[in-house]
């Protein structure tokens, strides 16, 4: 059995049968079988479903989205915001698909000669709780519009979510046995990925799952993208917008309850400005409201799992005890739900837990660099290179700068989110491949060349001959 559990209070919500391997089989089979017919369509056809998605998205906001709260504690404005990009996604890769995916000319001797963009098959997904909507809409718009098929395996901690995925994909079009989610434990995963059945794996999660499922697919030959933790440096430098700056960081920090891979986590200051920013910081942490994620006013709702919320915890202990100093928080609530108060941890340096390992909820460590330099070898001292933010007046410099930093994408003067216009992904230990933009559209195809000769003329029939 699944078990849903309300972070908010810690109460069972409801028990899920698993998927027997019958049914497995079944949903394989039909999705290849479904997927050979799907990739033959013109993609103007297979467009008319994403933009059913985003249809039956918008129609349903509501309802997703207090799903979305019920089984994962991020506050219900958030969750609406999540509905409505995923929606935007889908509308997104709706009209621009046959643009990214029309064949591309290659001037040579030869006549007509393309790169061509064809379908691989059926994707195995597998998403995690955090976006429990977001995540899986970000991969399968463009994929099925590439022509793919899917099959979704879901973080067990949102099953009401994933089975209302499976809806919203029957009720905007989807072909029968095109997409199915799977009520599945962990341990099958391996079985599914070395399936002939399936062409692709695509994964977001922690980079230690990362590695076991890259594992398994690179041992069965098979395509992937990972999308993995990450710890994200936010660097002010001395010349920044301070009060901007610092009004931004708290956003970028506890959005989601800080339970997000690009959520800004080491926060990477000037000396000449760090008290600054730290007095605007927490003054910022401390307008945050903490309490039922169901509330509109709500900043701060739970942690997603008590486990979670536990190891946060122990982080903190860690990086106080190696001597960082507390700003505010430090220590769960207490009472019924997983809830973590906003916290901040001043002095941080290079050997502490905080800087170290990625902090997946609402901790922000601030490390003081002596200047510019020393602020971006602090931001690539770490495993992970998902995103970076880079904060300055003088544009020219920062652009320069951005380019020294190991990270997927750099926002100057600004937050770092996905959007479907922009290739979102990482390097290092937080993965690799991307989605979004044309580059996440053309993951799951097969980059073709069709080589086109000359036209022979036609044989001359000789006399004498019939």
């Amino acid at each position: 059995m699944i078990v849903s559990i309300n972070p908010a209070d810690g109460r069972e919500l409801a028990r899920y049968a698993m998927h027997s391997d019958q049914y497995v089989h079944e949903a394989l089979g039909a999705a290849a079988t479904a997927q050979a017919a799907w990739r033959k369509l013109p993609i103007a056809r297979r467009c008319r479903l994403l933009a059913g998605m985003a249809r039956v998205l918008r129609a349903g906001k509501s309802r997703y989205a207090a799903m979305i709260t019920r089984e994962m504690g991020k506050p219900i404005v958030e969750a609406e915001a999540e509905i409505e990009k995923c929606a935007y996604n889908c509308d997104f890769y709706a009209e621009n698909a046959a643009r990214f995916l029309a064949d591309e000319p290659v001037a040579s001797n030869a006549t007509e000669s393309v790169v061509a963009f064809d379908p691989l098959g059926v994707v195995l997904a597998i998403m995690p709780w955090n976006y429990p909507f977001w995540q899986f809409f970000r991969f399968a718009a463009p994929a099925f519009a590439a022509g793919n098929g899917a099959i979704l395996k879901h973080a067990n901690n949102v099953p009401e979510c994933a089975l209302a995925i499976n809806e919203v994909m029957k009720e905007a079009g989807c072909p029968e046995g095109l997409f199915a989610t799977l009520l599945i434990e962990p341990s099958k995963v391996a079985a599914i990925i070395a399936d002939d059945r399936i062409a692709a794996v695509t994964l977001t999660g922690s980079t230690e799952v990362g590695a076991i499922v890259a594992a398994q697919a690179g041992k069965a030959l098979k395509k992937q993208v990972l999308e993995l933790g990450g710890s994200d440096p936010f660097i002010v430098l001395a010349n920044a917008d301070i009060k901007e700056a610092a009004k931004v960081a708290v956003k970028a920090r506890y959005i989601n309850v800080g339970q997000s891979c690009v959520n800004a986590k080491r926060f990477i200051v000037e000396q000449a400005v760090a008290d600054r920013f730290v007095e605007l910081f927490v003054d910022g942490v401390s307008k945050l409201k903490i309490g039922d994620p169901m509330e509109r006013d709500t900043n701060i709702g739970p942690m997603a799992r008590e486990n979670l919320m536990i190891g946060l915890h122990s982080q903190v202990e860690r990086t106080l005890a190696a001597g960082a100093t507390l700003k505010a928080g430090g220590a769960p609530l207490g009472g019924n739900g997983f809830y973590y108060p906003p916290t901040i941890l001043d002095n941080v340096r290079p050997e502490m837990a905080a800087f170290r390992e990625e902090t997946f909820g609402p901790v922000a460590a601030i490390i003081r660099a002596r200047d510019a330099e020393e602020a971006v070898t602090f931001a690539n001292q770490t495993d992970f290179g998902l995103g970076a933010a880079l904060w300055t007046r003088d544009l020219e410099r920062g652009r320069l700068l951005a380019r020294d930093i190991e990270a997927g994408a750099v926002f100057i003067n600004g937050m770092v989110a996905s959007d479907p216009r922009y290739p979102f992904g990482g390097i290092k230990r937080s993965g690799y491949g991307r989605e979004l933009g044309v580059y996440g559209i053309r993951e799951f195809v097969n980059v073709k060349t069709v080589w086109v000769g000359p036209a022979q003329a036609p044989a001359v029939a000789q006399k004498g001959t019939q």
